[in-house]
């Protein structure tokens, strides 16, 4: 089955190819020409993922998921959250995003954090919804440069490493993506 993932980034592709293995042929925005900006406005990770994925499924029909993740610091009240992409600003920048976090942190003795995703599944215009977490702590210096976004700062509970200290395939059996992943692709199988 050919699924579109809305996304163009690299490193979710490479993660859900890996996860997926040769079930299920993965396209990204690309691969279908969509090129312009997702809308994402909501103020939820579910709202999010199923406005991602009903612009591709409405404007491209096809069959297709999106996710959105967010990073949820307790100490914090919850930031970055809905907004961790862009919590330094719109431009996305994840060294930016990490800095801030770490400030907003600094001298601070709760570290408790956790990756949630949802994944919002469109087959046939039927809508599903998928999610996972990942519970740990932020570091206090980055470590690792494997993975993306926050993973250099963020160590999973039951580990001494962080997301960007762990190969793609121990990453996938861990994290909120893995998780909500799995949950999808369960269900795909089942189908």
């Amino acid at each position: 089955m050919k699924l579109v993932f809305a996304t163009n980034n690299e490193n979710k592709i490479k993660e859900i190819k890996s996860a997926l293995g040769n079930k299920f042929e993965i396209l990204s925005l690309k691969d279908i020409n969509c090129n312009e900006e997702l809308p994402e406005t909501q103020d939820t990770l579910e709202g999010n993922a199923l406005q991602k994925a009903r612009y591709v499924s409405d404007n491209y029909n096809v069959n297709c998921f999106a996710d959105d993740t967010g990073l949820i610091i307790a100490s914090l009240n919850g930031e970055p959250g809905v907004y961790s992409a862009r919590y330094a600003g719109e431009e996305k920048n994840a060294q930016k995003n990490i800095e801030k976090v770490l400030s907003k942190l600094k001298g601070e003795n709760n570290r408790s954090a956790y990756f949630e995703t949802v994944i919002a599944l469109i087959i046939d215009k039927e809508e599903y919804l998928f999610s996972g977490k990942a519970k740990g702590v932020i570091t206090e210096t980055l470590s690792g440069n494997k993975g993306f976004g926050y993973d250099p700062i963020f160590q999973p509970e039951n580990l001494n490493r962080t997301f960007a200290e762990l190969t793609m395939e121990e990453k996938n059996k861990i994290s909120h993506r893995g998780k909500a992943f799995d949950k999808m692709c369960n269900f795909l199988l089942e189908q």
